[in-house]
């Protein structure tokens, strides 16, 4: 079995439940406030989740529960689709790959030179900029949470990279900016745009997923490009990356055109060093390549709630990767349990339960590697069809929007709202908010209300900007009343940029990244804390530590802001004008002082040119 060990990226929330101090004051340096809430921040260097188990299927079909061997710690491979069928009529398609890599990293002076299942370029990116967790995402459209509820692992819309170098590089910038262009060729994205003016250090925001106690956030860079546009020379880079490709297995589903033909779509990369066995005393590193999209019935052109793989994908699956240890696909039937919502075609025997953020969910599990899940015609087409009217969906215990205010072209306020659902928990989120630097923010002028009352939060990290340098960076933990409605404001001004720092379409306006709020939230049922027994991949991302919540992320839209913008056409009409007076005076003023002048004398007469011509033959002298 395989064994992880994830630090929690939010244990500052488990202590905070009961620690709200008084805010503190914000200078305009860089600072972070400790109040009794800071401490449980400083406490979260020393917190790690505790070791889970995760049991893998073997080639043979047999399971290992008890003992660990060191010939079950080889290189893995495992897939798997969850397809959930959503409450509006639209289905959430979630692909999972998960490769494991028997070979330790951590390791001082480690030289790999052995690839099997692990891509190599991705091997040679982590050994050469000594790279200890890589997460990225490209993201098209929004999660619309209060429609269909909370995705198995969030990203926000554009392209997300958070990275966590070893505590031995000397020059992390420099190894952020090479890595950054490393990966734009890799993945054929704009990531090359990323650089200082859009990268900030999250103190607590974002902690290591993986194996190590790393704490010290200068080895963090976290930026995002809300703007970057995910096509087909994205998707193909990423297919490239698994051991079959897009040959055999459930990647044969991936078809750009039917992927891009839909509401939302996200392809994701997450590298982190893991344990191979209970004790750990092996490590190995775990690529997961995840894929998600939603498919709803006006986009895609059907009209009617009826579904399959084929109407979904425009093929059928035939066969699982011949390099997998596992390969399924889990249909959601948790609202169907009599068959009186959807009917399910083909019918499976395989049922499945899982805790997944917080509730107890039933799958209908299709299992590739058997031949009998295929049938005789060797074609596997799940077929849902819908028989009633699906109901409303239960509300999501945390949600979180934001919005800007305020009018003309000078100043305006950012509202952030954070939802609490819960009847009668309350709890605490950790906020981040990263704003461009031409957005100046007034500190002073932050407030945190909930119920119509002040909120103070318990600990703040505010690092403020420098123009053309760093954007801010802005960290709260902050109490969540049951049943509530926090709202978080802040005003700003709007700087006026240089004309060559505008886009090519300024009047379109500037992009602000989304805010990312990260909680520990309670949960309905008992979490299942004990990974020994096998579990989804889907469900073991970011295993639980207590039963009584679980961690979850959640990103707000992104902001489009209008700047100052100057009237292009006028300083261009200057130019063509100053390049016309300067060409004219230039062009005369050297005529005259490079030409020559000759005097030109007229022509004789014919009758004296003919006497000349014939004087010329008799050999006498010309006539003058």
């Amino acid at each position: 079995m395989v064994t992880e060990a994830h630090p929690s990226s939010c244990d500052t929330l488990e202590k905070a439940n009961d620690n709200t101090g008084e805010k503190q004051s914000v200078s305009d340096a860089p600072q972070e406030v400790n109040t009794d809430g800071s401490a449980a921040v400083e406490d979260l260097n020393e917190r790690q989740w505790q070791s889970t188990d995760v049991e893998v299927d073997r080639s043979d079909g047999t399971k290992d529960s008890e003992t660990f061997t060191p010939a079950a710690a080889k290189d893995q491979f495992q897939e798997e689709l969850v397809i959930r069928p959503l409450h509006s009529g639209d289905i959430y398609a979630s692909f999972q790959f998960r490769t494991l890599w028997d070979i330790d990293f951590l390791q001082e002076g480690q030289k790999v030179s052995h690839y099997r299942l692990f891509p190599k370029s991705l091997g040679q990116v982590l050994s050469k900029f000594s790279v200890r967790e890589l997460h990225i995402s490209f993201t098209q459209g929004f999660w619309r949470t209060m429609q269909w509820g909370q995705p198995f692992i969030p990203s926000p819309p554009g392209a997300e990279l958070w990275v966590w170098f070893h505590d031995t590089v000397s020059d992390v910038d420099g190894n952020w900016k090479e890595l950054t262009n490393v990966l734009s060729g890799i993945f054929c994205a704009s990531l090359n745009f990323i650089d200082l003016t859009n990268t900030v250090q999250p103190s607590a925001s974002f902690k290591p997923l993986g194996l190590g106690n790393v704490t010290d956030h200068r080895f963090l860079r976290y930026a995002t490009l809300p703007r970057e546009i995910v096509c087909t020379e994205n998707l193909t880079p990423w297919k490239k990356l698994l051991p079959c490709g897009s040959k055999a297995g459930l990647a044969v589903l991936m078809k750009s055109e039917k992927l891009f033909h839909s509401s939302f779509h996200s392809q994701a990369v997450h590298i982190r060093p893991v344990c191979q066995d209970e004790q750990c005393t092996s490590k190995a590193w775990e690529l997961r390549q995840t894929l998600n999209v939603v498919f709803d019935l006006y986009t895609s052109g059907q009209g009617k709630k009826e579904w399959s793989l084929f109407k979904m994908f425009s093929r059928t699956l035939t066969e699982a990767c011949p390099l997998a240890t596992s390969s399924k696909i889990y249909v959601d039937i948790t609202d169907n349990p009599e068959g009186e919502l959807f009917e399910l075609t083909p019918a499976t025997p395989l049922l499945s339960q899982a805790v997944v953020l917080g509730d107890r969910r039933t799958y209908s599990v299709y299992d590739l590697t058997r031949a009998e899940t295929f049938g005789q015609l060797r074609s596997l087409n799940l077929l849902l069809r819908w028989k009633g009217d699906s109901g409303d969906m239960l509300r999501p215990l945390l949600h979180a929007e934001r919005y800007v205010a305020g009018f003309g072209l000078q100043t305006g306020e950012i509202h952030t709202v954070i939802y609490n659902n819960h009847p009668y928990r309350a709890f605490p989120v950790l906020l981040m908010d990263s704003v461009p630097w031409y957005l100046q923010l007034y500190i002073h002028t932050l407030t945190v209300t909930s119920k119509s009352r002040d909120n103070k939060p318990s600990y703040i990290h505010y690092q403020p900007a420098k123009d053309r340098h760093r954007p801010h960076l802005l960290e709260m933990l902050i109490q969540l009343p049951p049943h509530s409605m926090t709202e978080v404001t802040v005003q700003f001004e709007r700087a006026l940029l240089k004309w060559t720092e505008y886009t090519p379409d300024p009047n379109h306006g500037f992009y602000v990244g989304s805010s990312v709020v990260s909680a520990l939230v309670p949960s309905m049922v008992a979490m299942n804390t004990n990974f020994t027994l096998e579990q989804p991949l889907f469900s073991s991302f970011v295993p639980v530590k207590e039963e009584s919540s679980y961690f979850v992320r959640v990103y707000t839209e992104p902001l489009l802001v209008n700047l100052p913008t100057p009237d292009f056409s006028m300083p261009y009409n200057v130019i063509c004008l100053t390049c016309t007076v300067v060409a004219v005076g230039y062009g005369s003023f050297y005529n005259l002082l490079t030409r020559t002048f000759q005097v030109d004398e007229p022509s004789p007469p014919l009758a004296k040119r003919l006497a000349n011509f014939i004087r010329r033959i008799r050999g006498v002298p010309l006539l003058t």
